[in-house]
């Protein structure tokens, strides 16, 4: 089925241009993704200057800190399969760093989960970085050897503090916990099962170096460009090269958050995808950004786009996306600009263009049989409120007419009678509980610490 965006291909492609003009760069790739598929994608002026070569969708770029949510996404696997705790110390998989320093209290308050969210306290940047040469030392193993150089700056907890060294280190957690080094464990566990074969490290394979975009320095008093400096060697934090086509399976992969378990190209449950996206706490007190797991959600006008950008010397990235809608987008400049303005730019287009198509229809999704008798009306004796359970949308929802956005989804036990509230509300995590009548009928359902008595209709 075509989608909607399509029929703004213009605006986008015009949006794109001029963004690239205006901010004096060689070019750019970007692209809109819609569900499942890359629905629109274009290069603007120049992969290579000096070839006159044009980006195309599989033209490669540094994506730089992009790579952090593929590194997060790990980690969140390792989690599903029990070899780690969100909430375990660093030193409790990377012990030398219990030397490292820790003047706000132990080092054990610094935890996989803060890191994770840029709220651990550690220090920006691994000890000796200047980022104007570049100087970097991206091999975590030369830095585990000097721990005493490495600790927290700022208490953990107590604001955002954006850290590569943090990410660093959990690249170094997955390579433990799976027994894997981390390379091949980001490759065999989610590029290779979401079919990103152009997505890797450095050095990069024969086939891909030919695709690469050349990154240039900024243009401040001419317009002559600069090749930007060699940058070494990167890995969890940042060392990712990829393409348009590739990110968009990525990007593609985000709205899967009602899928199932952990099964092939579904590399994260549906419900740690929807973990992933789901802000932690809020960075600036306008509420316009929060942190989430490995990725950042951004409020523009009345839209919040889950994100994450990225640079390193000669690229600026940006990948975006409604979850709610199913729209995203990704701006891969090889120069220096806010490749986040670009992105959101194109996919809020792109938004539009689905809000405003007419709606597809589909048949309703089949009822299991087993749930026709639990729907109903049923009754609060505490407080008179009312509440329906209805098969909605493919779940078996409870609605309230006093509060629209309490909508509880619940998941099927082995029991007929027992489900498990969804994330998202009060009862989360809970039971309910329905109990029945010696004639089989249901007379209650026990929800969030209350017994609710069902309505029977009345006989003609």
């Amino acid at each position: 089925m075509t989608s909607p965006v399509t029929a703004v291909a213009d605006r986008l492609e015009a949006k794109a241009a001029s963004f690239v003009k205006e901010n004096r760069l060689p070019g750019a790739a970007v692209g809109v993704v819609h569900g499942d598929e890359l629905v629109w994608s274009a290069g603007v002026g120049f992969a290579d200057v000096a070839s006159r070569r044009a980006p195309e969708a599989s033209t490669l770029y540094r994506i730089a800190s992009i790579t952090k949510t593929l590194t997060g996404a790990a980690i969140m696997q390792l989690r599903d399969e029990g070899k780690l705790h969100l909430d375990d110390p660093i030193v409790a998989h990377i012990p030398e760093l219990r030397n490292a320093q820790s003047p706000f209290g132990p080092i054990e308050t610094v935890t996989i989960r803060r890191m994770l969210s840029h709220e651990s306290g550690l220090m920006s940047e691994p000890p000796g970085t200047d980022w104007a040469e570049p100087t970097y030392e991206g091999v975590v193993e030369r830095n585990l050897a000097r721990p005493e150089d490495i600790g927290t700056r700022v208490a953990p907890n107590t604001q955002w503090k954006y850290s590569n060294l943090a990410y660093q280190l959990l690249g170094e957690v997955v390579a433990r916990a799976s027994g894997e080094p981390y390379v091949e464990r980001l490759r065999a566990a989610i590029l290779e099962p979401l079919r990103m074969a152009s997505t890797a490290f450095e050095p990069l394979p024969e086939e891909l170096l030919a695709r690469r975009a050349t990154g240039y320095s900024g243009r401040w008093f001419t317009d002559e460009l600069d090749v930007a400096l060699v940058m070494p060697p990167v890995w969890a934090e940042g060392g990712l090269w990829s393409s348009v086509e590739d990110l968009a399976r990525w990007l593609s992969f985000q709205f899967r958050t009602e899928a199932g378990p952990r099964a092939g190209a579904q590399i994260l449950s549906g419900s740690t995808l929807k973990e992933t996206h789901t802000p932690r706490y809020l960075v600036d007190e306008a509420w316009t950004e929060a942190w989430c797991v490995a990725w950042y959600a951004m409020r523009r006008e009345d839209v919040v786009w889950v994100q994450h950008s990225g640079g390193l010397p000669g690229f600026s990235t940006n990948l975006c996306f409604d979850p709610k809608e199913r729209v995203g987008a990704m701006a891969l400049l090889n120069g220096i600009g806010d490749a986040e303005v670009l992105a959101m730019d194109l996919a809020g287009i792109g938004r539009t263009a689905v809000r405003e198509a007419a709606p597809v229809i589909e048949p309703p999704a089949a009822m299991p049989e087993s749930h026709g008798s639990l729907l109903g009306i049923y009754i609060s004796p505490q407080s008179g409120e009312l509440i329906r359970l209805e098969w909605r949308d493919a779940k078996l929802m409870f609605v309230s007419a006093d509060d629209p956005v309490w909508r509880p989804t619940l998941t099927a036990t082995n029991d007929p009678d027992v489900f498990t509230v969804d994330p998202g509300f009060r009862p989360s995590g809970e039971p309910a509980t329905f109990a029945r009548t010696d004639d089989g009928r249901v007379r209650s359902v026990f929800l969030g610490g209350e017994t609710w008595a069902r309505l029977d209709p009345v006989s003609a």
